[in-house]
């Protein structure tokens, strides 16, 4: 069977290279269509295989020694630490035609500047990261940014809201992706400089479905494709719904102990599959040649198999949006 070939950067994560080996293994048990390249030391890969049953020509193992930590200043570690599984990985991914994407697991900032460095949009376009939040009615909401830019301009904000348009129209098939800007009210007035300067850019902006200002609390509410913002204030609604929501499930955990209620442990299951950022995958880097996706720090398993199947997902419908086939 032909497969879609991802890359995964095995190092720099904070679970270390066993755990995303573990959900690269899950993610090819789960869909068949998959190949992945590990890059990474080669013997704590190979010794973390020997563990499992799998279709071994379906994974192959680029050896890379050298891992770019958070301790790092990313932009010197892009160029220095050559032999880091980081700079291999999108070193492969610029030059080989199969391989479609990768995941990394590591550095924010260095996996920023190497995409830049390696991979570039043509013609050239900011990076931004997009996380894909649930929202009401079992929709999806596509943040953008979350943290690659935290000092933005006007502009940079409509070019955010383009890319997040065009990857809601090419992950999810909408037609039109509603967009809405970030703001501290509703109303066209409220905002702070940057917002009210954007809100008058997207306005005028005829290529875009812009539907007005969304406050926080309606964030998830469903009311728009794309929520655009700058990486600060992006990057805080990100970690509040993901701490509120681990805070509910927690106390829900807590009160389903004290009453033995078995239907209250189904509910916490259930709101785990729809809130845990295990479950959600990674952040997408926008602005970049190929598919890029930014998996938690603390990713286990599960995310990395989640992060996978999201990957593949991209994959198909770039083929179905661009009528290529992308395997």
């Amino acid at each position: 069977m032909a497969t879609y070939k991802i890359a995964i950067d095995t190092q720099g994560s904070d679970k270390g290279p066993a755990t995303i080996v573990q959900g690269a293994l899950m993610a090819l048990a789960e869909n068949p269509e998959l190949s992945i390249v590990l890059f990474g030391d080669s013997q704590v890969i190979k010794a973390e295989l020997a563990k499992a049953e799998y279709d071994h020509d379906r994974i192959e193992i680029v050896h890379a020694p050298d891992t770019i930590t958070n301790y790092d200043n990313p932009m010197e570690a892009i160029f220095k630490k050559t032999d880091s599984s980081l700079v291999k990985a999108l070193q492969a991914l610029a030059a080989r035609d199969d391989l479609l994407g990768l995941i990394n697991a590591g550095s924010t900032g260095a996996l920023i500047a190497g995409a830049l460095r390696y991979v570039p949009a043509k013609p050239l376009r900011r990076p931004a990261l997009a996380a894909i939040l649930p929202a009401a009615k079992g929709g999806f909401t596509c943040l953008v940014d979350t943290g690659a830019n935290i000092d933005c301009t006007a502009s940079m904000l409509v070019e955010f809201a383009h890319m997040g348009s065009d990857l809601m129209k090419q992950c999810y098939a909408i037609e039109n992706p509603r967009v809405g800007l970030l703001s501290n009210g509703a109303e066209e007035t409220k905002g702070n400089k940057l917002v009210k300067e954007t809100h008058v850019l997207l306005k005028a902006d005829a290529e875009l479905n812009f539907v007005g200002n969304i406050e926080g609390t309606n964030a998830l509410s469903g009311d728009c494709d794309v929520l655009v913002a700058d990486g600060f204030a992006g990057n805080q609604v990100l970690k509040n719904s993901e701490g509120i929501a681990k805070r509910i499930i927690t106390d829900i955990v807590v009160y389903g102990k004290k009453t033995g209620n078995p239907e209250i442990m189904k509910l916490v299951g259930y709101l785990m599959s729809i809130y845990d950022f295990n479950s959600l995958g990674g952040a997408q880097l926008l602005g970049t040649g190929k598919p890029i996706i930014k998996a938690h720090g603390a990713a286990n398993a599960d995310s990395i198999k989640n992060t996978s199947a999201i990957m593949l997902n991209v994959a198909r419908n770039k083929a179905m949006f661009d009528g290529k086939d992308h395997r």
